[in-house]
């Protein structure tokens, strides 16, 4: 299985063409929150499962309202248990090669299901906080022994490589507190998924979190986040669909 497309505009194109929300076991209750351009949803059930579905609009663009109700859906589905969330814009030809695929893929699926059944998804990003520079200057040797350089010839040059030096001890520090962090998240969750970094934001990680543990995550990022916010702005997202541990072969094949 194969994803059709993404965000990108995407052409549905023959009469039957349907967009698909996410997977989850057979008896699931249809969605009642409307779907993409606010079609009906409705659920196809084979072979133990079940695919939560809308007939897909002549195009499919990522537009705010598009994508709050995609993300509707699958609250309503996650509501009731285990779900694989579609990516926004994934198609399937029509209902016949979407059932065959939910046979043909049962024991695959079936296995995904029961990886992320009783958990949600929780992402915690971490940005560097601009201008900590007093303690790191008292702290580290190279960097006195530069400032005082600077004071007593003063320069633009010297300026520029005391601000780069700066900038790169404190990016320094915030990736060592983003390593103390997942040290004291990871052992909570049952798995972690690493995100894009890069200079400014140096942490991004999504933890597979127990639905019964997601008190205790959420207090363990606070208390995070006071431990490091001199050096690390912490902000977490969720409950979420759990995209971040279902792969891309979940995904019915489609145009």
């Amino acid at each position: 299985m194969t994803v059709t497309a993404t965000a990108a505009l995407t052409t549905a194109g023959t009469l039957g063409t349907l967009y698909v929300y996410g997977i989850a076991p057979a008896g699931v209750r249809p969605p009642r929150a409307p779907g993409v351009d606010g079609a009906a949803v409705r659920v196809l059930t084979e072979a133990g499962l079940c695919a939560a579905v809308s007939d897909a609009p002549a195009s499919v663009r990522a537009r705010r309202r598009d994508l709050m109700a995609h993300q509707s859906v699958l609250g309503e589905l996650a509501s009731q248990g285990p779900v694989l969330p579609m990516r926004f814009a994934v198609l399937a030809p029509d209902a016949a090669a979407l059932c065959a695929q939910l046979r043909s893929d049962r024991a695959h699926l079936t296995t995904q299901l029961d990886g992320v059944r009783g958990c949600v998804e929780m992402n915690v990003k971490g940005a560097v906080v601009p201008g900590y520079f007093a303690d790191l200057v008292r702290r580290d040797e190279a960097l006195r022994a530069l400032a005082r350089r600077t004071r007593h010839r003063p320069g633009y040059e010297a300026n520029v490589r005391l601000g780069e030096a700066l900038a790169k001890g404190v990016a320094r520090e915030a990736r060592d507190a983003a390593r103390t962090v997942l040290a004291r998240l990871t052992p909570i969750a049952v798995r972690t998924a690493q995100g894009p970094v890069d200079d400014e934001q140096v942490l991004s990680t999504s933890f597979l979190v127990r639905s019964a543990d997601e008190q205790r995550f959420r207090q363990a990022v606070t208390a995070q986040a006071r431990d490091v916010g001199d050096r690390l702005t912490l902000s977490v997202t969720g409950p979420l669909p759990c995209y971040s541990f279902v792969d891309a072969q979940s995904a019915p094949a489609g145009r």
